[in-house]
Protein backbone atom coordinates (compact mmCIF):
# COMPACT_ATOMS: atom_id res chain seq x y z
CA UNK A 1 0.00 0.00 0.00
CA UNK A 2 3.11 2.64 1.01
CA UNK A 3 4.79 1.81 -2.09
CA UNK A 4 1.85 2.60 -4.09
CA UNK A 5 1.11 6.00 -2.29
CA UNK A 6 4.94 6.54 -3.15
CA UNK A 7 4.38 6.07 -6.82
CA UNK A 8 1.47 7.98 -6.75
CA UNK A 9 3.96 11.03 -4.63
CA UNK A 10 6.44 10.69 -7.31
CA UNK A 11 3.97 11.40 -10.01
CA UNK A 12 2.92 14.56 -8.12
CA UNK A 13 6.16 15.16 -7.49
CA UNK A 14 7.04 15.69 -11.47
CA UNK A 15 5.50 18.51 -11.64
CA UNK A 16 8.47 20.15 -10.98
CA UNK A 17 8.91 19.85 -14.69
CA UNK A 18 6.86 23.25 -14.97
CA UNK A 19 9.63 24.67 -13.91
CA UNK A 20 12.07 23.36 -16.11
CA UNK A 21 9.46 24.23 -18.90
CA UNK A 22 9.15 27.77 -17.94
CA UNK A 23 12.37 28.54 -19.07
CA UNK A 24 11.67 27.38 -22.90
CA UNK A 25 7.94 28.32 -23.08
CA UNK A 26 6.30 31.57 -22.85
CA UNK A 27 3.56 32.23 -20.47
CA UNK A 28 0.54 31.54 -22.47
CA UNK A 29 1.71 28.51 -23.71
CA UNK A 30 3.19 27.20 -19.90
CA UNK A 31 -0.69 28.11 -19.01
CA UNK A 32 -2.53 25.92 -21.52
CA UNK A 33 -0.02 22.77 -21.11
CA UNK A 34 -1.87 21.64 -17.29
CA UNK A 35 -4.79 22.65 -18.84
CA UNK A 36 -4.50 20.30 -21.82
CA UNK A 37 -2.91 17.47 -19.42
CA UNK A 38 -6.21 17.84 -17.20
CA UNK A 39 -8.18 17.29 -20.39
CA UNK A 40 -6.47 14.87 -21.89
CA UNK A 41 -6.36 12.74 -18.40
CA UNK A 42 -10.34 13.39 -18.04
CA UNK A 43 -10.33 11.98 -21.38
CA UNK A 44 -8.24 9.10 -20.80
CA UNK A 45 -10.18 8.13 -17.57
CA UNK A 46 -13.19 8.47 -19.40
CA UNK A 47 -11.79 5.99 -22.02
CA UNK A 48 -10.61 3.86 -19.04
CA UNK A 49 -14.10 3.07 -17.99
CA UNK A 50 -14.81 0.77 -21.06
CA UNK A 51 -11.78 0.01 -22.94
CA UNK A 52 -7.95 -1.05 -21.93
CA UNK A 53 -5.59 1.75 -22.85
CA UNK A 54 -1.98 0.34 -22.50
CA UNK A 55 0.38 1.81 -20.33
CA UNK A 56 -2.56 4.74 -19.44
CA UNK A 57 -4.67 2.03 -18.09
CA UNK A 58 -2.12 -0.02 -15.99
CA UNK A 59 -1.03 3.44 -14.28
CA UNK A 60 -4.66 4.85 -13.54
CA UNK A 61 -5.63 1.26 -12.14
CA UNK A 62 -2.29 0.56 -10.06
CA UNK A 63 -2.22 3.54 -8.89
CA UNK A 64 -5.71 5.85 -8.14
CA UNK A 65 -7.02 5.59 -3.99
CA UNK A 66 -10.63 4.51 -5.72
CA UNK A 67 -12.80 4.27 -9.10
CA UNK A 68 -13.69 8.07 -9.22
CA UNK A 69 -10.59 9.72 -8.26
CA UNK A 70 -10.07 12.82 -10.05
CA UNK A 71 -6.86 14.15 -8.21
CA UNK A 72 -5.35 14.77 -11.11
CA UNK A 73 -7.67 17.73 -12.54
CA UNK A 74 -7.49 19.69 -9.30
CA UNK A 75 -3.56 19.32 -9.61
CA UNK A 76 -3.32 20.18 -13.26
CA UNK A 77 -5.78 23.21 -11.97
CA UNK A 78 -3.61 24.16 -9.37
CA UNK A 79 -0.68 24.36 -11.63
CA UNK A 80 -2.62 26.78 -13.78
CA UNK A 81 -3.92 29.20 -10.94
CA UNK A 82 -0.21 29.10 -10.14
CA UNK A 83 0.66 30.33 -13.56
CA UNK A 84 -2.07 32.46 -14.21
CA UNK A 85 -2.13 34.34 -11.14
CA UNK A 86 1.75 34.32 -10.63
CA UNK A 87 3.45 34.15 -14.01
CA UNK A 88 4.44 37.78 -14.24
CA UNK A 89 6.86 37.04 -11.94
CA UNK A 90 8.40 33.57 -12.66
CA UNK A 91 10.45 33.38 -9.58
CA UNK A 92 7.22 33.05 -7.08
CA UNK A 93 5.37 31.08 -9.86
CA UNK A 94 8.56 28.66 -9.56
CA UNK A 95 8.79 28.84 -5.33
CA UNK A 96 4.14 28.35 -5.31
CA UNK A 97 5.31 25.17 -7.64
CA UNK A 98 7.60 23.88 -5.71
CA UNK A 99 5.34 24.29 -2.50
CA UNK A 100 2.48 22.36 -4.10
CA UNK A 101 4.35 19.43 -5.87
CA UNK A 102 7.00 18.91 -3.25
CA UNK A 103 5.90 19.70 -0.21
CA UNK A 104 2.32 18.03 -0.42
CA UNK A 105 3.90 14.58 -2.05
CA UNK A 106 6.51 14.90 1.37
CA UNK A 107 3.78 15.61 3.46
CA UNK A 108 1.62 12.37 2.37
CA UNK A 109 5.05 10.22 2.38
CA UNK A 110 5.96 11.39 5.54
CA UNK A 111 2.75 11.35 7.28
CA UNK A 112 1.77 7.51 6.03
CA UNK A 113 4.87 6.33 6.74
CA UNK A 114 5.67 7.95 10.68
CA UNK A 115 2.62 10.22 11.34
CA UNK A 116 1.65 9.63 14.75
CA UNK A 117 0.99 12.93 16.44
CA UNK A 118 -2.00 14.19 14.79
CA UNK A 119 -3.11 17.60 14.26
CA UNK A 120 -5.53 19.19 16.22
CA UNK A 121 -8.91 19.57 14.77
CA UNK A 122 -7.65 17.27 12.00
CA UNK A 123 -7.07 13.45 12.96
CA UNK A 124 -5.89 12.51 9.35
CA UNK A 125 -3.15 14.82 9.37
CA UNK A 126 0.13 14.63 11.16
CA UNK A 127 2.74 17.04 12.99
CA UNK A 128 5.74 14.42 11.11
CA UNK A 129 3.52 15.32 8.00
CA UNK A 130 2.99 19.06 8.09
CA UNK A 131 6.54 19.36 9.93
CA UNK A 132 8.06 17.77 6.79
CA UNK A 133 5.68 20.14 4.16
CA UNK A 134 7.41 23.17 6.26
CA UNK A 135 10.40 21.89 5.68
CA UNK A 136 10.87 21.05 2.17
CA UNK A 137 8.36 24.09 0.87
CA UNK A 138 11.22 26.23 3.06
CA UNK A 139 14.15 24.62 1.73
CA UNK A 140 12.93 24.77 -1.93
CA UNK A 141 11.45 27.58 -2.35
CA UNK A 142 14.05 29.58 -0.61
CA UNK A 143 15.82 28.60 -3.34
CA UNK A 144 13.74 31.34 -5.47
CA UNK A 145 12.34 33.59 -3.44
CA UNK A 146 14.02 35.54 -0.46
CA UNK A 147 14.22 33.89 2.77
CA UNK A 148 11.58 35.70 4.48
CA UNK A 149 9.04 35.11 1.61
CA UNK A 150 9.81 31.24 1.47
CA UNK A 151 8.98 30.92 5.09
CA UNK A 152 5.82 32.59 5.10
CA UNK A 153 4.88 30.94 2.15
CA UNK A 154 5.73 27.59 3.34
CA UNK A 155 4.08 28.02 6.91
CA UNK A 156 0.83 29.38 4.77
CA UNK A 157 1.05 26.70 2.59
CA UNK A 158 1.52 24.16 5.26
CA UNK A 159 -1.62 25.86 7.46
CA UNK A 160 -3.37 25.59 4.06
CA UNK A 161 -2.23 21.86 3.59
CA UNK A 162 -3.52 20.47 7.14
CA UNK A 163 -7.08 22.63 7.54
CA UNK A 164 -8.67 24.17 4.58
CA UNK A 165 -11.91 22.87 3.19
CA UNK A 166 -11.02 22.84 -0.49
CA UNK A 167 -8.66 20.59 -2.07
CA UNK A 168 -4.93 21.35 -0.87
CA UNK A 169 -4.00 21.08 -4.72
CA UNK A 170 -6.06 24.16 -5.18
CA UNK A 171 -6.01 26.15 -2.18
CA UNK A 172 -1.59 25.68 -1.35
CA UNK A 173 -1.07 27.50 -4.39
CA UNK A 174 -3.60 30.26 -4.02
CA UNK A 175 -2.59 31.09 -0.46
CA UNK A 176 1.43 30.18 -0.50
CA UNK A 177 1.30 32.23 -4.07
CA UNK A 178 -0.18 35.16 -2.53
CA UNK A 179 1.23 35.84 0.96
CA UNK A 180 4.91 35.63 -1.08
CA UNK A 181 4.01 38.25 -3.64
CA UNK A 182 2.17 40.70 -0.91
CA UNK A 183 5.91 40.27 0.77
CA UNK A 184 8.39 40.77 -1.67
CA UNK A 185 6.37 43.49 -3.03
CA UNK A 186 5.99 44.93 0.32
CA UNK A 187 8.93 44.66 1.89
CA UNK A 188 11.41 42.81 -0.92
Amino acid sequence: MYKREVIRQLIHASGILFIFLGNYLSLPYLIILPLMAMLAGELIFQIDKKYYIPFFSKVLRSYRRDENEKGFIYFFLGLTLTLAFFGFNMTIANAVIIILVLGDATSTLVGKKIGKNKLPHHLQKSWQGSFSFFLVSFIGAGTQVPLAAAFMGALAGTITEAYSPLDDNIAIPVVSGTVITLLIYLFF
